[in-house]
């Protein structure tokens, strides 16, 4: 069975995530030219949220597959759970047939995104996470649309062919021969102005210097020479949020070198520690 064509969608991006024409452009050409896409950039460049942005405007269910260093391939695509069906046929008190292979497999993240009754969004978050092996291994599946099962010997079909994005930090190079099979996008780490954009989606009736300051700060302690984890989007949103629920603090108090919530910012105690040595004017609680 050819898994269904569907009718050519366009994504133009979600209620909470700012899309620029480039990265609209990449994700609907992948989805016409039915293959994955390859999203890399730095942690909080949004990678992880522009699959969830795709399946809210397109309407479609999201499948998530996180990527673990030690997941094999099978994993992702089903678990035959043998030792629940020793367990049944040893004491007898289920309600299963034990002779009945299929009731004891059960379907991975991938494996679900062939056997939906409708078109997903199939997430493959942190691929460099994974082996070689692995990676090459599912872009083949993913090609075919198919995988076997052995312990039945079936083939599972894709029944509609997923939109496909996955996602990489870049911690370890991915292979050629994946790297042909996909369409690729480097998300780069907002500017300022892109930022302010960010925010005001997320607080729509945010105080316009509190905003600036705050971006502003936030800028100015992501260049701490030495810092490992510098913080991310989410970190700039949290701690907005910190701020605005603070009712002793003022935005001025930003330009005159106060930092407060320090931890909302910083995870790392190494980094925590270093930014507190930026500078003796600025205060830091």
């Amino acid at each position: 069975m050819t898994p269904k064509r569907e009718k050519n969608l366009q994504f133009s991006g979600a209620n909470r995530y700012v899309l620029d024409p480039e990265l609209a452009g990449i994700v609907n050409i992948s989805m016409t030219l039915e293959m994955p896409l390859l999203l890399k950039g730095e942690p909080g460049t949004g990678k992880t949220m522009l699959a969830h942005a795709i399946a809210e405007n397109l309407g479609m269910p999201l499948m998530v597959l996180n990527v673990k260093s030690s997941m094999k391939l099978i994993e992702a695509l089903y678990q035959y759970d043998t030792l629940t069906r020793l367990n049944d046929s040893r004491f007898g008190d289920s309600k299963r047939d034990v002779s009945d292979i299929d009731a004891y497999i059960k379907m991975g993240k991938i494996g679900q995104a062939f056997t939906a009754d409708t078109r997903t969004v199939l997430l493959i978050d942190e691929i460099d996470k994974a082996d070689t092996d692995f990676q090459d291994d599912m872009l083949d599946v993913l090609d075919q649309m198919q995988f076997d099962i052995i312990e039945t010997d079936q083939t599972v079909k894709a029944r509609h062919r997923p939109v496909i994005i996955i996602t990489s930090n870049a911690k370890k190079d991915l292979s050629d021969p994946f790297l042909g099979r996909c369409n690729f996008h480097h998300i780069a780490f907002p500017d300022p102005k892109m930022m302010r954009k960010i925010i005001s989606v997320h607080f729509p009736d945010i105080d316009n210097s509190l905003a600036q300051h705050a971006i502003d700060s936030f800028y100015t302690l992501r260049e701490v020479e030495g810092v490992e984890k510098k913080p991310a989007t989410r970190e700039l949103i949290n701690w907005i949020r910190a701020l605005n629920a603070d009712k002793d603090f003022r935005a001025k108090d930003l330009v005159k070198g106060a930092v407060p919530f320090l931890g909302v910012l910083f995870k790392k105690s190494p980094d925590y520690e270093k930014v507190q040595t930026l500078s003796p004017r600025r205060r830091f609680f």
